[in-house]
């Protein structure tokens, strides 16, 4: 169960962040909008929130949870991908401060954003992308064994024999999402790798693959908005979910889970 969570709405400058979906500039009026209705879904499912000040100079950073990876017990402050996120880590380790005793740091030459950790359970999947290196990877996976917890790659560089190419996931959590209870949502591309075989997977049609990042909280499940076979199918197997238009987010690349650090 979270209690907590970590969020920073976006800054004036958010249209000048990194992206690659070619969907035009966001609005940042509607964006505002967007981001305190997906507060208001984090206390709904009864998380305290620690809210941060828009930070003008870092466009990116309302996408809180590529500087950082939290646990139960300790917290990692990653080394972002992109130079232009590199400022972000300092303000989050202040914060994180607060909460943990324990705060690792991911070092040069190993690069890592959080968007490319999915924990599930004790295990930890990895992604190595275009954000995340061998040697951030390498540094994460040495942290997580010396706490008990286990890892593995899984690199979304590359196709998977028989699936379709995965190079268009920008991170690992843009295409997969845990539950818990054993069960994985998962994209196309993914559905191939031996590593997810001893998963219950919820396959996302292709048609609805930005629907695969949504996050449990408690009791209910937080889904992007507009995605109707995808909700369908969370419904049919007893979940509660709240759907929250993400408009303004996906235009920049990013999706429920990179909105907040949760634990």
């Amino acid at each position: 169960m979270f209690t907590r969570a970590i969020v920073r709405p976006p800054a004036p400058s958010f249209a000048e962040g990194l992206t690659t979906a070619g969907l035009g500039a966001p609005d940042y009026e509607l964006a505002i909008k967007q981001h305190e209705a997906y507060c208001a879904a984090l206390e709904r499912c009864g998380l305290a929130l620690t809210r941060l000040e828009p930070d003008q100079d870092y466009p990116d950073s309302t996408f809180v949870e590529d500087v950082a990876i939290v646990t139960d017990a300790f917290a990692i402050l990653t080394r972002p991908g992109a130079p232009s996120r590199a400022g972000e880590v300092e303000s989050m380790q202040e914060t994180l401060a607060n909460f943990f005793e324990k705060v690792f740091e991911i070092e040069a030459p190993g690069t890592l954003d959080g968007g490319d950790i999915c924990q599930a359970g004790d295990h930890f999947f990895i992604g190595i992308s275009k954000r995340t290196n061998e040697a951030g990877a390498s540094q994460l996976g040495e942290f997580l064994k010396q706490s008990g917890y286990a890892s593995t790659l899984i690199d979304i560089r590359k196709s998977v024999p028989g699936a379709r190419a995965t190079g268009s996931l920008l991170h690992l959590k843009s295409g997969i999402a845990y539950l818990g209870d054993n069960r994985l949502v998962i994209v196309e591309s993914l559905t191939s790798q031996k590593d997810f075989a001893g998963y219950n997977l919820v396959r996302v049609d292709q048609a609805e693959s930005y629907a695969a990042n949504c996050i449990r909280v408690n009791n209910h499940v937080i889904i992007a908005s507009g995605y109707p076979k995808f909700a369908a199918q969370l419904q049919e197997l007893g979940y509660q979910t709240i759907a929250l238009d993400m408009s303004e987010f996906r235009k920049m690349d990013g999706g429920l889970s990179c909105l907040s650090l949760r634990f």
